[in-house]
């Protein structure tokens, strides 16, 4: 009884202790913002350690800048406050039974360079909310003249080559500044001409339509898109950089950027002069109004058939065909040698209170020379091949204008306006000699073609958003009004003579023709969105949506007797119109608490698709198609450091005028194409995941990235090769060429994989990312009227060690191996496997002296290809300068592109038909002596002049949570 009792005692006494203790437990909170501006700043870690047992805790500071740590014990601490670019913050603190609040924390900027400055804790390098991905900039070391592509390749999952701005293999599609767009939709342009030390931070994330912004509700138009926050001392002044340069073979370059920064109110400037291969432009620029010349089908130099290949290409490119010289602006390559004239202006700013204004203009001619060798191996059981060499000129001209208003009426409605417009002139002479041969027979045809063509045309589109709140939470209504114009003109000439068959049967054209084509799209799209509950929303939204659009194209031959282009061919010849309408009604769920997020809903979509086919023959086509296109989408923020995201959409998609025009191309005689006025609109099914987790006091990241489609009624090819003259479509097909046009197949779909690993190499000074993916494209086609299910599996590994030494010293190592299989259902013969890798070294090092020294060595190996196209080869430049004037703005280069002589350029190409290895010519050995002016002028401590307010519902630019 008495052990009871005292059992009893004992518990009752540890308990009151325990509960006291517990209720002594207390609270640290305050917050941190920048010393000047008093900003918050936002991700800091803020440590607190105990002076006893040595325990720290640690959080990161939330949007506003707020931290709070519970759970403590009086005593006493070390508070300290560690962010990039800033002074580590330390206070000593007595804890007793109150709750202690610091106060407001202003941090100040670290004002000596980062080689002086001990750094006690590691810097954070990555953080993840929700889908956003946030990189720190003053994590990773890169010289003081380094743009911000520099800096961006050595974060994890994020690459920039020729293929393009990829992360974690999706492809951006968007680049932003301080979350206003930056020079249209180039997303090189900023990361070209942006130094890396004004960048803070790097965000990735997924940009979606304004529209959706508002509602809340996803829908069908989100990009990849990277914002770069600027650092706040790098916002008012003026910075950039002016080069030039001269070498040997009569290499030139000149140009440069220059920056006007005062808070919101910022111009940049840029221009361009060289025949090194920098380009600043997109490909689409010129894809656009070369689309209308008439050649859809493969024609000179190997171009595949626009819009006809659809996603089955898989690609494997040779070396970079540029100069990575001093000021290279790398965008948008086109293969052979391009000498480029551009100049660009972007501005933005806010008009008082109520005005957000973004703005730009660019213009951009080319003048490219390009020399290709290929061969083309088909899927057929008769070992067909196609063998070509071809040279082409092509001039391109370019216009483009991108404005975005944004007008907040008052707090609860607003306005956005995004009117678009481009001009483009282009012109091309080709010359070609190529033949199709059988393995056991021989050639079976052969052509000498000589084509030439001008087109013009612009574009111009328009979208107006009217967004309103209502009073109460969550009840919204948006009306968005979009417009799109598109006229495209041009002629041309064809000239070729040709030879098909065993009896050499002799064939020769001498045309001119004429094409015209315009249409334009009328859509809208009102959303209505009703709060049901605390955490529930519904919408209803309602999309119609009006194309019309006409081509019209006339072939005239060559009148023996006349000698003139009066000799109207009705076989090459065509007139054709298209409207194609749709109406869509849908309704979406979302529920949204604590750290889920969910979304589910679906269309109803009534579409009809009419043709009328006015000349040679006139027959009219109708069709209409009822669909049910579901969607969804699930966001869950695991915690601080985890996130998963899974989505899944469906989509209809309409063929293009070009693919319904059924006109014979004949600019390759060889290698005919048509299109079909049968088409049918086809339907997808996309299914995405992601998956994210950093850990910010070890500095791992690890990203996943998959996704996979299938497509229904897939636009895809049907390749007809007549074993004897044949009429096809009103056209003769001689025995020895072919005839390819789009058809409806169903079997279409792809996966793909992707992972990067990333973690520091303390012993290195240095960070690695490691990663692999695996796609697969599974592509119908038709050939002689069997069908071929051309599978394609692509591997790919590789790695990228970034030092992290000084400023002064930066070096790369990288590697990138890809194996491919080839394999089809019907002609197992042509199954094949090729690989090919490339490994770079590159160094830069500043010497205290003032000299500069730098090299990069590529090595790239491609296994498997055709004969005559495997390449084993170095690709080595190096370049010597020196730093000038007090604070080394200037500097004075020798630069050696390709040193062994040995640069080359060769790509594979996997489409349903065939499979298609090619060489370019390329850049090779030169040397040039330039000269680079840094501009930097930046002032500290001013405060913004004005403060722009975001439309109601729309998010201010991506920050992390």
């Amino acid at each position: 009884m008495y052990n009871h009792k005292m059992k009893r005692i004992i518990f009752l006494f540890v308990f009151l202790l325990l509960g006291q203790s517990l209720c002594a437990q207390t609270i640290v909170a305050g917050r941190v913002i920048d010393a000047i501006d008093n900003a918050p700043v936002v991700g800091a870690v803020v440590s607190l350690q105990s002076e006893q047992d040595t325990s720290k805790k640690r959080v990161s500071t939330d949007e506003n800048g707020n931290f709070s740590i519970t759970g403590l014990q009086p005593g006493k601490y070390i508070l300290s406050v560690l962010y990039p670019g800033y002074s580590l913050w330390n206070r000593n603190i007595v804890l007793k039974t109150q709750d202690y609040f610091s106060g407001d924390i202003k941090l100040s900027q670290k004002s000596k360079t980062l080689h002086t400055v001990i750094v006690k804790e590691r810097q954070i390098r990555a953080q993840q909310s929700g889908d956003t991905t946030q990189f720190n900039a003053d994590a990773f070391n890169v010289n003081p003249d380094a743009n911000t592509e520099d800096l961006i390749k050595k974060m994890p999952g994020i690459t920039s080559d020729n293929n393009g701005l990829k992360a974690n293999g999706e492809g951006i599609k968007k680049v932003l500044v301080d979350g206003k767009p930056f020079f249209g939709d180039d997303p090189n342009a900023a990361l070209r001409n942006l130094p890396a030390e004004t960048v803070d931070k790097i965000q990735i994330f997924d940009n979606q339509s304004d529209q959706a912004n508002f509602t809340g509700f996803r829908d069908a138009n989100t990009q990849k898109a990277l914002n770069i926050v600027t650092k706040k001392g790098k916002r008012v002044g003026q910075f950039g950089r002016l080069y030039g340069g001269y070498g040997t073979n009569n290499r030139y370059q000149t140009g440069g950027n220059i920056n006007f920064f005062k808070n919101v109110r910022r111009i940049s400037l840029l221009g361009l002069s060289n025949n090194v291969n920098q380009q600043n432009f997109s490909i689409s620029d010129i894809m656009n109004v070369m689309s209308n010349s008439g050649n859809q089908g493969s024609g000179a130099m190997g171009m595949p058939p626009p819009n006809m290949t659809g996603n089955s290409s898989g690609k494997t490119s040779g070396n970079s065909n540029t100069s990575s010289g001093p000021g290279a602006l790398l965008t948008g390559q086109q293969s052979g040698i391009t000498a480029s004239q551009s100049l660009g202006i972007n501005y933005s700013d806010s008009w008082g209170k109520n005005i957000n204004i973004s703005g730009s203009y660019f213009f951009n001619y080319t003048n490219n020379n390009s020399q290709t060798e290929l061969v083309r191996k088909y899927f057929t059981d008769t070992a067909l091949s196609y063998t070509e060499n071809g040279f082409k000129q092509t001039f391109n001209q370019n216009h483009r204008l991108n404005l975005r208003m944004e007008y907040s009426i008052d707090a609860n409605n607003a306005l956005i306006f995004t009117p678009k417009l481009t001009f483009q002139r282009n012109k091309y002479h080709t010359a070609l000699n190529a033949f199709n041969a059988h393995s056991d027979n021989g050639t079976l045809g052969a052509t000498d073609t000589r084509d030439s063509a001008k087109n013009s045309g612009y574009n111009f589109s328009n979208s107006v958003l009217y967004q309103h709140k209502f009073h109460k939470k969550g009840r919204t209504v948006s009306l968005n009004v979009a417009t799109e114009l598109n006229d495209k003109n041009g002629s041309g000439a064809y000239n070729s003579m040709s030879t098909y068959g065993n009896t050499a049967t002799i064939s020769s054209l001498d045309q001119r023709y004429t094409t015209q084509s315009s249409d334009y799209v009328l859509s809208g799209t009102l959303s209505y969105t009703e709060p049901i509950g605390a955490h529930s929303q519904l919408m209803y939204s309602y999309t119609p949506s009006y194309s019309e659009g006409a081509v019209n194209k006339e072939t005239n031959n060559k009148d023996s007797t006349t000698l003139q282009y009066n000799d109207f061919d009705t076989s090459l010849s065509n007139k054709y119109h298209k409207v194609y309408e749709t109406h869509k009604n849908g309704l979406n769920y979302k529920y949204q608490k604590g750290n889920l997020n969910f979304t589910a809903g679906a269309d109803v979509q009534i579409a009809s698709l009419k043709g009328a086919q006015e000349f040679p023959v006139s027959v009219a086509t109708g069709r209409s198609f009822n669909s049910i296109l579901p969607s969804a989408s699930f966001n869950y923020r695991i915690n601080k450091a985890e996130n998963l995201f899974v989505n899944y959409l469906t989509a209809t998609n309409a063929p293009s005028l070009t693919q319904l025009q059924n006109v014979t191309d004949v600019s390759n005689p060889l290698q005919l194409s048509s299109g079909n006025p049968r088409l049918d609109q086809t339907y997808e099914h996309t299914f995405l995941a992601r998956y994210g987790k950093t850990n910010t006091a070890t500095a791992h990241n690890l990203f996943v990235f998959a996704m996979g489609s299938y497509v229904s009624d897939y636009i895809s090819n049907a390749t007809f090769i007549p074993s004897q003259d044949t009429l096809i479509n009103d056209y003769q097909v001689m025995r020895g060429s072919q005839l390819t046009m789009p058809v409806n197949m169903n079997g279409y779909w792809s996966a793909k994989s992707f992972a990067v690993y990333s973690l520091p190499m303390s012993f290195l000074k240095s960070n690695l990312n490691v990663n692999a993916g695996i796609t697969y494209n599974r592509t119908p086609a038709i050939i002689n009227n069997i069908t071929n299910y051309s599978g394609n599996w692509s591997m790919n590994t590789g790695f990228y060690l970034g030092s992290n030494i000084s400023t002064n010293l930066d070096f790369s190592f990288s590697y990138n191996g890809n194996y491919n299989i080839v394999k089809n259902t019907v002609q197992t013969q042509s199954d094949n496997k090729y690989y090919s890798h490339n490994t770079n070294f590159k160094i830069n090092w500043i010497l205290p002296a003032g000299f500069v020294l730098g090299t990069d060595v590529t090595h790239s190996m491609y296994k498997g290809s055709a004969s005559g196209f495997d390449q084993d080869f170095f690709l080595w430049n190096a370049s010597v300068g020196y730093k000038l004037l007090k604070n080394k703005a200037l500097e004075a280069k020798i630069y050696a592109f390709d040193i062994l002589n040995q640069n080359r350029s060769i790509s594979r190409s996997i489409t349903e038909t065939y499979t298609q290895d090619s060489k370019t010519n390329i850049l090779t050995r030169y040397a040039m002596l330039s000269f680079t002016y840094t501009l930097r002028n930046f002032k500290k401590g001013e405060q913004a002049e004005n403060t722009f307010s975001p439309p109601p519902g729309m998010p201010p630019p991506p920050r992390m949570e």
